[in-house]
């Protein structure tokens, strides 16, 4: 793993520990019958942090596939096993 990979890894983890403790506040809030304003702007930054660590996964397997040199792997799927149509429908999902 490179410097760069594992610095990605390092922020996408991040961001979603960031998310489960969001989303921790969010049950808690809920089971207390929290004010439901608060309630759903907790639940958007939730939201907002899982759809943007999944566009960093995808947007690094995809950014991996295509500087793959390796001739058979480039053509159909990446190290992981992905191929550009399988992380073409990833990405749409998120959408």
């Amino acid at each position: 793993m490179t410097t760069t990979d594992a610095e990605t890894q390092r922020k996408i983890v991040n961001r979603l520990k960031r998310a489960q403790g969001q989303l921790a506040a969010v049950i808690t809030a809920v089971e207390a019958g929290g004010d439901c304003r608060a309630v759903v702007t907790q639940l958007a930054a939730v939201t907002s942090a899982l759809d943007k660590a999944g566009f960093q996964i995808i947007a690094t397997a995809m950014k991996d596939c295509l500087t793959d040199t390796a001739p058979e792997s480039s053509a159909d799927a990446d190290a992981a096993g992905v191929s550009l149509p399988e992380l073409e429908k990833l990405f749409l999902s998120l959408a």
